[in-house]
């Protein structure tokens, strides 16, 4: 126990055979329940968990899976069995190795300690994260972020994708396994559901760790396009579920309205820059037109964030 807590941590496991054992070697004694998650692994990770099972004893649950299901489908596995369970605070960690067991203290540290619900890793904090992160991996994490600010309303977290997290038993509860992405997105659609129950998320500053023997199988640049997709349509969720139907707030017509400003605006700025192209001249009050819809709709939208961001200030 920590602090007398409960606590369990899901690792997600697929084709680790190389870093499984280092991972529960170097668990602390305070975690209560190790629950490893074989995601269909075709090399030998299985067995070296099997190996681990007389030195762990009950503390150690391995769950395999007939198929590939994807990290968030891992999740997704080890968090039904840690409900079952009944643990109090249930942590994600990575087979690879690149979660350290010694940070677990400072991602259990906001919840035991009664200040959030929610904790997840920031590698991003420390200008050494460039140094240390392979820069289209840098790059792409931070693009992802910005988005995943304005998808899930969070502005005051970033790292989205970062794995490393920590949840209560009552907020881990509340949600919609089922609803959650079951890859690469996982960590943003969990975001995004925390916010609509208004559960308390923080940031805890990690240190990146790379070239460790870790493999990993995500590409970022391919897998943007479909995690974009995904916080669109989690941000129109949220608008709806928590805007509309839970409690309304006019910001949804600031968003509507200016997106919609700001769409006619440049849709027919480029009217007008096919009409030059063509003719040779445009009138000045159509530039004065498309000028006028793009800045009111940005005013708008920037209207709609502020909005956004001063009510999700106050939490649970």
């Amino acid at each position: 126990m920590y602090r007398d807590k409960r606590v369990g941590v899901v690792v997600r496991a697929y084709n680790e055979e190389r870093q499984i054992e280092t991972v529960l070697g170097t668990m602390p004694d305070f975690v209560d329940s190790i629950i490893v998650v074989d995601d269909r692994s075709t090399d030998n990770t299985a067995t070296r968990c099997d190996e681990w099972k007389p030195r762990l004893g009950d503390r150690l649950t391995v769950i395999r899976h007939e198929r590939n299901l994807g990290v968030g489908g891992a999740t997704i596995s080890g968090h039904r069995e840690a409900l079952k369970q009944g643990l109090d605070v249930i942590v994600v960690m990575d087979g690879d190795g690149q979660m350290d067991p010694v940070d677990l203290p400072a991602i259990l540290e906001p919840l035991v300690s009664g200040q959030a619900d929610f904790s997840k890793g920031n590698r991003l904090f420390s200008g050494r994260a460039w140094q240390k992160t392979p820069r289209v991996r840098y790059l792409g994490n931070a693009m992802l972020s910005l988005m995943t600010k304005v998808a899930s309303g969070y502005w005051h977290v970033a790292d989205s994708q970062a794995g490393y997290t920590a949840i209560s038993k009552q907020a881990l509860a509340s949600l919609d396994l089922d609803r959650l992405h079951p890859r690469y997105a996982f960590e943003n659609s969990m975001l995004i559901q925390l916010n609509i129950g208004s559960w308390r998320v923080t940031d805890v500053h990690l240190e990146p760790r790379y070239g460790i023997g870790e493999k990993s199988s995500m590409q970022i640049i391919k897998v943007i396009p479909d995690i974009s997709a995904l916080l669109f349509r989690g941000f129109l969720d949220r608008m709806f579920e928590k805007y509309v139907i839970r409690d309304f707030h006019p910001l949804v017509f600031f968003y509507a309205i200016g997106s919609f400003l700001v769409v006619i605006g440049f849709a027919l700025g480029v009217v007008e820059v096919v009409h030059r192209v063509i003719n040779g001249q445009v009138a000045s009050a159509s530039v004065v037109l498309v000028a006028l819809l793009i800045i009111s709709g940005l005013q708008l939208l920037l209207f709609a964030m502020w909005f956004d961001m001063e009510y999700n200030r106050t939490s649970r």
